[in-house]
């Protein structure tokens, strides 16, 4: 029998870590048929690609994206696909579609996650039809993704669809009978396939609509013994916990940690965010590092921190800074729905003054360094002020950057778009979080701020750092590694099928260019998003990946890119279980705490 596709002469990766060899890859019905040392023949085979020169590797994991929305109307999820990413997940930061109503999941969603409301509701309105797990994983099996798609079950939501989302945003504990009802639920979630439970301690997140307007997530009014609860189901099951500490304070990832621990009793495996280098916080990434290697080595817990293998870099327009949740006056003004009202808002003497204040306040920093001269114009009318921080404004005109930057605003609006970079600047505290053992490499936060991040080429970035510093004679890590940590180190942790392109396994397979790893991976370019309409703002640089393949189909490829089928029909993506979640009866005897 012919192979469907052959990749002949490419430096394969298998995803386990192994060092690259030359090999040639014969693909059959969706799944890796060969990996050989001699060419395969080629007679009959009605696709035969040329790796020479290139890396053959396993697709990538974004086991941090907020496609929840986007891949319900659009499930091509080009953005990703054409980056090598073959495989999302869903149901990040509380935050998932899988039990509430149309309305209430477009609440919970779009002020978080920067996507227009009046275009998520109208999607969920037509498109959900489904209110319980089984229902939504039923919705996933017959749809045609593009990416295979995993999911966590929210905590936002799963609060709301018990206790309703006028008592779940407010400080009420639930009855004995709702956190059955919250146990029960989540039990079946997982029995549908769903890998864990997503959390959200930080309250700078708001919620979207007029009915519980700028209240923080359901999931923050959760007490320690609700949580402990649900954590327990996790835990007894197998599943993930996937959490956030509060923003500001961070003290509360001491009650995250104690959650994860395996003295005596199975570990929680628990993903958190988040470990970054940032300008407001230098030494945090210290504290990450430290924190990993104390959950893991000294409490015996299997805990991991997401990192963003890039430099986390915004782009902004006008006064449309999420930023301005972490100290009040900037919340004053995230507050305000009206436009106009906005920009009023910032021309009162008294608002500015507290706003001045309040941004130079050292205990309220998050993520946001506050530093206007470190925030860029890129585009604005006035062609003059191109290329300038506000800071240099401000001096031309006799102000404080503040009073800059609000004028400047007022006069051009969302017209007026600027850049700020929170951090990850430092290559080398990069090569240092990117190579701990106590870090993940798979947080991009796809499908969401659709207008400021745009981190969809992460994986490529990753396998740039790593290049650069082998070409500098300055290595870190092996090429091996990091696609390891890219793929299979990644499905392995969240407990799904894919990661590996070895003999028998799925063959989501993609094709890098390593000459294409150029710094053109940081530049920011608007793109269409399908079917829904908007534009976004993203990174891209075609020249890094030939082609991507999802379940041994072709699913990009450079030059002709996507093909028709894609997020039409059926056989590219599929629902990606928990292959490790056990079944309700199951039991822990026998096993043994993960302390690598």
């Amino acid at each position: 029998m012919s192979y469907d596709i052959i990749i002949k002469n490419g430096l394969y990766f298998d995803g386990t870590g192994a060092p690259g060899a030359l090999r040639h890859i014969g693909i059959r019905a969706g799944r890796i048929d060969a990996v050989s040392l001699s060419p395969l023949v080629e007679n009959g085979c009605p696709e035969v690609l040329d790796a020479a020169g290139r890396w053959v590797t396993p697709g990538f994991l974004e086991i941090h994206s907020h496609y929840d929305a986007e891949v319900i109307a659009a499930p091509a999820l080009k953005e990703s696909v054409r980056h090598g990413v073959t495989s999302v997940t869903i149901g990040s930061c509380s935050i998932s579609m899988v039990l509430a109503d149309a309305e209430d999941c477009s609440d919970l969603f779009t002020r978080v996650e920067a996507v227009p409301r009046e275009y998520v509701l109208p999607i969920l309105k037509e498109k959900k039809t489904w209110r319980d797990a089984a229902g939504y994983r039923a919705f996933y099996d017959q749809h045609p993704l593009g990416p295979n798609v995993s999911s966590f079950l929210g905590h936002s939501e799963l609060r709301v669809a018990v206790m309703g989302l006028e008592r779940a945003t407010r400080k009420i504990k639930p009855s004995e009978a709702e956190l059955q009802r919250m146990e029960q639920l989540l039990e079946e979630a997982l029995d549908a396939g769903c890998i864990g439970l997503s959390v959200m301690t930080t309250k700078l997140d708001k919620m979207d609509g007029d009915r519980a307007w700028s209240s923080p997530l359901p999931s923050t009014f959760a007490n320690w013994t609700e949580f402990s609860r649900l954590f327990a189901v996790l835990r007894r099951r197998g599943a993930v916990l996937q959490g956030a500490p509060d923003a500001v304070t961070k003290v509360n990832v001491f009650a995250f940690l104690y959650q994860a621990h395996g003295w005596f009793r199975k570990p929680l495996k628990c993903s958190m965010l988040t470990a970054l280098d940032l300008k407001s916080q230098p030494l945090l990434h210290r504290f990450t590092r430290l924190s990993g290697w104390l959950a893991n080595k000294v409490l015996l817990g299997h805990f991991r921190w997401q990192t963003l293998p890039a430099p986390f870099t915004l782009r902004l327009e006008g006064l449309n800074v999420n930023a301005f949740e972490e100290f009040g006056a900037g919340e004053i003004l995230r507050n305000i729905k009206d436009p106009d009202e906005l920009y009023a808002k910032v021309l009162e003497p008294e608002f500015r003054a507290l706003f001045k204040k309040q941004v130079k306040a050292v205990l309220t920093k998050g993520l946001w360094h506050r530093d206007f001269s470190d925030c860029w114009v890129t585009e604005c009318p006035d062609a003059s002020m191109v290329g300038k921080n506000f800071k240099q404004l401000g001096a031309a005109r006799g102000l404080d950057p503040v009073d800059a930057y609000f004028e400047i605003a007022c006069q051009y609006r969302e017209a007026l778009k600027w850049t700020t970079c929170y951090g990850n600047q430092r290559l080398p505290v990069m090569h240092k979080l990117l190579s701990s053992p106590w870090t993940q490499p798979g947080f991009a936060d796809s499908g969401a701020h659709l207008r400021s991040i745009a981190q969809y080429n992460f994986p490529l970035r990753f396998l740039k750092y790593v290049r650069d510093a082998e070409l500098a004679s300055t290595p870190f890590m092996d090429m091996g590694h990091a696609v390891h940590r890219l793929s299979g180190e990644l499905a392995d942790f969240i407990g799904v099928d894919a990661g590996t392109i070895r003999v028998g396994d799925r063959a989501d397979v993609v094709i890098v260019n390593p000459a294409g790893l150029t710094d053109e991976l940081d530049e920011m370019h608007e793109a269409p998003m399908e079917v829904i309409g908007l534009q976004r703002v993203v990174k891209r640089n075609d020249a890094a990946v030939d082609a991507t393949l999802i379940n041994g189909r072709i699913a990009y490829r450079r030059g002709s890119e996507f093909p028709e089928a894609l997020g039409k029909q059926p056989g590219f993506g599929c629902f990606l279980p928990g292959r490790d979640v056990l079944p309700r009866t199951a039991t822990a005897r026998g096993f043994k705490p993960i302390t690598a």
